[in-house]
């Protein structure tokens, strides 16, 4: 029998991950028990305190055992924290350790949303891809600068260690788990259980784009305030370049450097959101909103909203405007 270890941190952290990887797994057991074969999984909550509080105190947490008392372990699934990430990562120091210990004892590692802080802590990620959830995704940037962030993914699976996007996004990586690990007609069952999309690979819908303000290079702020206030316009990146009296190469550079895009692809970014806004809140037509955004072809349009998106920006107004669909 595998064993798996969901862990509990220390501190005020996320209960649903934790119960509901808990329940997703235990399903699985259970399913797998019923067509005959043993239970796959041995599981535990695993944690270095007696019991951890949740929601000022509302609901508590007793895991099955201390970390110390477990020598091996298959599969370790790290919940998501609390926003307070320095706070999270310095109080679980023990865990994160002993997380790194397993990983190259053998263990399987799965990071949800925020969790992703404590693995990359460990340094397991470094020159690694993983995503965490996207309104993290600046602050984790900065803490993690050798880890290759991606937060449009849903999903991540490299080397043993598989993280994946925000919130309630981690039930795709439990069912995604549950294939690896059982099989697919499992993955499908637990899928139709819990009522799961199956298969899900992307959070981009769901991603409200700020921009990476949290650098120190007031020309590339200055730049990024220039594309914000100039949505309608078709800005070319050399003009602006020249308007901040610096080198293409060096513009790009710098662009890079603090903010993780490149200027087309933070243009863009930034005329996408405009337009998903629009869809959302008013009756305005895609022609309409494509024009506002500085976009005059609308093959282009739709090609650069699907890429960051995810879909098309008609399925999009219709699944976020129900008075623009009537």
């Amino acid at each position: 029998m595998k064993h798996l270890t969901i862990v509990v941190p220390d501190g005020e952290n996320n209960l649903s991950s934790i119960v509901g990887a808990y329940k997703i797994f235990s399903r699985a057991n259970q399913y797998w028990k019923g067509t005959g074969r043993e239970e796959l999984f041995k599981i535990e909550l695993a944690g270095i305190s007696k019991k951890v509080d949740f929601y000022g105190g509302l609901f508590t947490v007793k895991p099955h055992t201390n970390i110390s008392t477990i020598k091996q372990t298959d599969l370790i699934i790290i919940p998501s924290l609390n926003h307070n990430y320095q706070q999270a990562v310095k109080g679980n120091k023990l865990l994160i350790d002993w997380v790194a210990k397993q990983y190259k004892s053998g263990a399987e590692i799965a990071s949800i949303c925020t969790g992703a802080f404590m693995l990359a802590s460990s340094g397991l990620l470094d020159g690694r891809t993983c995503s965490t959830h996207w309104a993290a995704a600046d602050t984790f940037r900065t803490m993690f600068p050798d880890v290759n962030l991606q937060a449009d993914k849903l999903i991540t699976d490299e080397n043993g260690i598989y993280t994946n996007g925000g919130a309630y996004s981690f039930l795709n990586l439990m069912i995604y788990l549950v294939e690896k690990y059982f099989d697919r007609q499992t993955a499908i069952f637990c899928a139709k259980v819990f009522q799961i999309e199956i298969d899900r690979q992307s959070q981009s819908a769901f991603t409200i784009f700020t921009g990476q303000k949290q650098h120190g290079d007031e020309m590339v702020k200055k730049a990024q305030a220039y594309i914000e206030s100039n949505l309608h316009e078709r800005i070319s990146i050399e003009h602006l370049s020249s308007r901040f009296a610096v080198g293409r190469r060096n513009f790009d550079r710098r662009f890079i450097k603090a903010t993780g895009n490149t200027p087309v692809e933070y243009s863009q970014r930034v005329k996408i959101e405009s337009a998903k806004k629009a869809f959302e809140n008013t009756r305005k037509t895609v022609n309409e909103v494509m024009y506002e955004v500085g976009y005059a072809d609308m093959k282009a349009f739709r090609e650069v909203f699907r890429k960051i998106t995810g879909m098309s920006p008609q399925t999009y107004r219709n699944k976020y405007n129900k008075e623009a669909v009537i």
